[in-house]
């Protein structure tokens, strides 16, 4: 007898949990448009243009959930936030999902209730130096100022850097990227540390990019991703198998000019099939349609062309693909299978 009241009670447990973590699919359904959290401006990752569009790396994966969701990638309010507030407005609900330069740790996975659902950035931090300062390596900045951001993982980072080399430094506390640039450009700080991809990002923006190193020193392993709350896993399950498609399908060879050619029918690769809907129900199992990720890819293109368009080699940021290459070309790029 005790033992069916325990299963009855799990069966209901499991009823509501199914229930709650179904809520903010259904509320971007209800609202038709995604609420996504971002930086308050990285130019390459995460900025509004010069007609107040936004625009970047960060922002394809805003405009990806978007477009698998409600079929339209231009239906997102983007709500700029700081190393201190995004975590606020994500547990409010201000936000449905966080896409913005935040580090896959720990305590944020567990104590602060959030769910990251995958890397879309492996990245490392590393500091920023003016080139008349001489300094070739972050070893050499005994007593330095440095700028960094509070809220973020650079700060521990930073005083475990100095404390292990035996030197001391001078914190210049700043809210934000655009304060750190300004503050590191008016002489207020020696160094600029942050994700290497957002030195990179911001002296791609100086007047004059060549006046200033990074240096060589990577101190830390900052594996960057989108996230969500707790709880919320039918949602955690959309916005990771939207990330997922992108990288999957830069591996398949599926890209933005031919995906709808693509999923216009079944072709002879079944993975290719099974992702863009042509074969089996993967969209259905997500509360999807079945061209979910065809909408996504479409958006803005697979991981490949998102990277190269935003932040690669071609553009002002210069980053190379790095760590951030598909397995199968020697980086940590992969996707779990569509299966």
């Amino acid at each position: 007898m005790k033992k069916t009241i325990f299963l009855g009670a799990l069966t209901v447990a499991g009823l509501t949990a199914g229930a709650a973590a179904a809520a903010t699919l259904d509320d971007v359904k209800a609202r038709g448009k995604l609420n996504c959290g971002v930086t308050t401006g990285l130019v390459g990752f995460a900025a509004p243009d010069s007609n107040g569009e936004w625009k970047g790396f960060d922002v394809a994966v805003c405009r990806a959930v978007a477009a698998a969701v409600l079929g339209d990638p231009t239906a997102v309010e983007f709500v700029p936030t700081t190393g201190k507030t995004r975590f606020t407005a994500l547990a409010s609900g201000e936000v449905d999902m966080l896409a913005r330069n935040t580090t896959w740790t720990f305590t944020r996975d567990v104590d602060l209730k959030f769910e990251f659902t995958g890397i879309n950035y492996y990245d490392g931090q590393g500091f920023m130096v003016p080139k008349d300062l001489g300094v070739s390596s972050a070893k050499e900045l005994d007593g330095a100022t440095v700028c960094i951001q509070t809220g973020t993982t650079t700060e521990l980072n930073l005083a475990d850097f100095f404390r292990k080399n035996n030197i001391s430094y001078e914190p210049v506390p700043i809210e934000t990227n655009a304060e750190g640039q300004q503050q590191y450009l008016a002489g207020a700080c020696d160094t600029y540390t942050t994700d290497s991809s957002g030195l990179a990002a911001t002296r791609a923006a100086f007047e004059n990019p060549g006046d200033h190193v990074i240096l060589p020193e990577i101190v830390s392993k900052e594996p960057l991703g989108p996230l969500v709350r707790h709880g919320d896993n039918e949602w955690g399950d959309v916005v990771r198998w939207t990330l997922n498609s992108l990288v999957a399908a830069e591996e398949l060879g599926v890209t933005s000019a031919n995906v709808e050619e693509l999923a216009s029918a079944a072709g002879d690769k079944p993975e290719v099939n099974r992702l863009l809907g042509t074969e089996g129900n993967l969209g259905e199992q997500l509360g999807l349609p079945a061209d979910w990720a065809v909408k996504a890819i479409a958006a803005n293109g697979n991981y490949g062309e998102i990277f190269e368009k935003n932040i690669g080699e071609s553009t002002p940021i210069g980053l190379a693909r790095g760590l951030n290459a598909q397995w199968t070309d020697g980086g940590l790029l992969y996707s779990p299978p569509f299966r």
